[in-house]
């Protein structure tokens, strides 16, 4: 199965902080089988709409491949349980 997984974080989030979160998910997706097919940083950009009191956010993107749902449901608990992630979206590419 192949997956998108775009987030968005904090627009006010450090440099470095932004590294540490990126190896958490890393470690995360492929610690539970997923193998990571391309990574895009998307930069900072203006939101359509005000999210968790920001109006602008840095964008990430993941292509990823894996056998299960396992990685995916993992990487939507975390992103969830985040502070720092304002909102996230996981697609099914491969139908």
């Amino acid at each position: 199965m192949k997956y998108e997984i775009m987030f968005i974080v904090k627009p006010d989030m450090e440099a470095e902080a932004q590294k540490e979160l990126l190896k958490t998910f890393d470690s995360l997706l492929k610690d539970n089988g997923a193998k990571v097919e391309t990574f895009r940083e998307l930069g900072q950009k203006e939101l359509a709409y005000e999210i968790k009191n920001h109006k602008s956010g840095f964008y990430f993107l993941y292509e990823i491949s894996s056998k299960d749902s396992k990685a995916q449901k993992e990487f939507d608990r975390i992103a969830n349980l985040s502070e720092d992630v304002i909102r996230h979206m996981i697609i099914n590419t491969s139908k």
